[in-house]
């Protein structure tokens, strides 16, 4: 029973080691592959995160398995900062994420989405150039917009559409504007149009590669997503940081044990 935590250590930390190998793979493969910003915006994350869990869990697993206290005690120090790091995310993502939701539009199926109804850092996010770059790339990559214009609707069918947020925002200009419905993608302005108080208004085009991927609404859209994203995440991460603490406490009892032995191997090595 001694080495009962020791062993279960071990045991948790070979599968995280497993975990670990896929995971540094597919950043590595992204890393040679990647042709779009969006992929290679993962590559880096990936590999970081395969790094991390295969260094960790070896920590993990040697200074359970052959009683080595210094690595289980640098294993037990990381995860004693990853517990911190989670929790604090996870209250962060709950504050963040507490503000926005979309408007219902009259005679609309779908909700359209506004950028100053959400937080300020989630706005910051994505008013800054580098960063829309990247996200602009991953929603074109996405096809989210194609996907919608495949559907061939009739006007009826398209104002009843129970629309993403992505593709309310993204792949249309605002009701407001009171363009022409051609196809879902497609929407002429008015004769005559010059210039409207909405900005979005000015910035929609017809063209596929542009259509409404720069207006405020198509970023609102994707904080939409986001938030709905990071309340789900946040939910998951309560789970992971119990087993987390779980895990700790077992790496605790473990440390003790090595503690425990080296004492007793001390003892009997000077008797």
């Amino acid at each position: 029973m001694v080495r009962f935590s020791n062993n279960l250590i071990g045991i948790l930390n070979f599968l995280t080691f497993l975990l670990s190998i896929p995971i540094l793979g597919a950043g590595i493969w992204l890393s040679t592959r990647a042709s779009t910003d969006c992929e290679k915006f993962l590559e880096r994350p990936l590999i970081a995160l395969g790094v991390f869990l295969m260094v960790v869990s070896l920590a993990g697993l040697i200074g359970a398995c052959c009683s080595v206290s210094w690595l289980l005690w640098l294993y037990l120090f990381v995860m004693f900062i990853l517990i911190l790091l989670v929790f604090c995310f996870t209250i962060f993502a709950f504050v963040v994420t507490n503000k926005g939701a979309g408007e219902v539009v009259s005679g609309r199926g779908y909700k359209e989405y506004r950028l100053g109804d959400y937080s300020n850092w989630l706005q910051k996010r994505v008013l800054n150039d580098g960063n829309w770059a990247k996200i602009r790339s991953c929603i074109r990559d996405s096809k989210v917009c194609n996907s919608l214009s495949e559907k061939n609707q009739t006007f009826d069918q398209f104002v009843n559409d129970n629309l993403t947020p992505l593709q309310s925002g993204c792949c249309k200009p605002p009701t407001a504007c009171n363009f022409t419905f051609i196809s879902e993608t497609v929407w002429n302005k008015p004769q005559g149009f010059t210039n409207s108080s909405i900005t979005d208004c000015n910035t929609w085009q017809n063209d596929p590669s542009i259509l409404c991927y720069d207006c405020q609404s198509c970023k609102a859209g994707v904080l939409a997503n986001l938030k709905n994203d990071w309340k789900k995440v946040a939910i998951v991460n309560i789970v992971f940081l119990i087993v987390l603490v779980i895990v700790y406490s077992i790496g605790c009892c473990a440390f003790r044990n090595n503690r425990r032995n080296n004492f007793h191997g001390w003892k009997g090595g000077n008797a």
